[in-house]
């Protein structure tokens, strides 16, 4: 997939040489450095120009970046996904529930990247899949596709400056408090390849802001049991639930999840940090299998949790994007069985 970007040179940037200029457009070095030997991916007024060319006011300088060869190790399937938006730049796609993000040995095939390969495959043009942001298998909703290297660096780079914003929807056991923040450091938990847990020693600063949104009453609730919590004053199941809304300030792995399992919130159908969440023993249905609507409100087989908003400046535009991912059904019907 070839891409060329063309910059008219203002007062603002003569004198400055393409390198420079191009640095702060947010090229990597690694980009700048794969474009030196090939001859026409740098030109000024239609003509090839070195990196060391200081730019003069009224210049039409040009590059191109270029994807021969898509990505070998990600084999193009029919994997279903949903294209919100898409330009020369990027892709913003919603992401369903029980498919990863990268083929693994676990799921090779069953991946958003797979799909997206499929997707540019039917248009015959080469693919290779930068995800930006990144959502656990059984997340649903948004996620940033850089389809060319320029996009992806900037993109990166605002990641980094914590300048692309993510908003997030769950539902938690409890009554949350109206609003608050949560400042944790998060570490992989001894011992376990997966699961993730606060840890003030060991681990890197993740930052949650949360809010609540509605709240549930379930007042007498017994048909679920819920041991003790190290962290929970009372029995959660018997207080209700909680729809929140939730934005990252950074991006750790299973932050939300970690953040409010800590808290003594964990979010329903959370089998890894809501696992003490237990059916009675003559309950026939496993924790998390989807009964018919209404019957039970905490129906759900994946942690309640939804992509919901995006917020980022577009990587060579520099206009502001908002994006929406409508909440899914199933997380849909557990808010309908709350509310009945």
């Amino acid at each position: 997939m070839e891409r060329v970007f063309t910059y008219r040179i203002t007062a603002e940037n003569a004198g400055k040489d393409i390198h420079a200029f191009l640095r702060e457009k947010g090229y990597s070095r690694h980009i700048l450095a794969s474009m030196k030997p090939v001859p026409d991916a740098v030109q000024v007024n239609g003509g090839h120009q070195y990196m060391r060319y200081v730019l003069q006011e009224g210049d039409i300088l040009s590059t191109k970046v270029c994807d021969d060869v898509s990505s070998a190790n990600i084999l193009p399937a029919p994997v279903p996904f949903t294209i919100v938006y898409e330009d020369q730049d990027l892709l913003v796609v919603s992401k369903p529930a029980n498919e990863a993000i990268h083929p693994a040995a676990g799921h090779p095939a069953n991946t958003l990247g797979n799909g997206v390969a499929w997707y540019y495959q039917q248009k015959g043009v080469p693919f290779v899949f930068r995800c930006i942001n990144r959502l656990d298998r059984d997340t649903t909703g948004l996620l940033i596709v850089a389809k060319n290297l320029v996009s992806a660096s900037v993109l990166e780079q605002q990641l980094v400056r914590r300048e692309i914003h993510r908003t997030y929807l769950a539902i938690a056991d409890g009554k949350m408090p109206d609003e608050g923040v949560v400042d944790l450091p998060i570490a992989r938990k001894e011992g376990s390849l997966i699961e993730r847990c606060v840890d003030r020693e060991r681990g890197d600063r993740a930052v949650t802001h949360f809010q609540m949104m509605q709240y549930y009453p379930a007042p007498g609730r017994t048909d679920f049991l819920f041991p003790e919590k190290t962290n929970a004053s009372e029995d959660l199941f018997s207080t209700g639930y909680s729809a929140v809304q939730l934005r990252l300030e950074t991006g750790r792995t299973h932050q939300i999840r970690v953040h409010m399992a800590y808290l003594g919130h964990p979010l329903l159908g959370d089998t890894l940090y809501n696992s003490h969440y237990q059916r009675k023993p003559d309950d026939s249905f496993a924790a998390g299998t989807v009964r018919s609507a209404g019957e039970d409100p905490l129906s759900i087989t994946r942690q309640a949790l939804h992509s919901w908003k995006l917020d980022f400046l577009h990587p060579i535009t520099g206009r502001q994007m908002h994006f929406e991912a409508p909440v899914p059904e199933d997380m849909q019907a557990l808010l309908s069985g709350l509310k009945a």
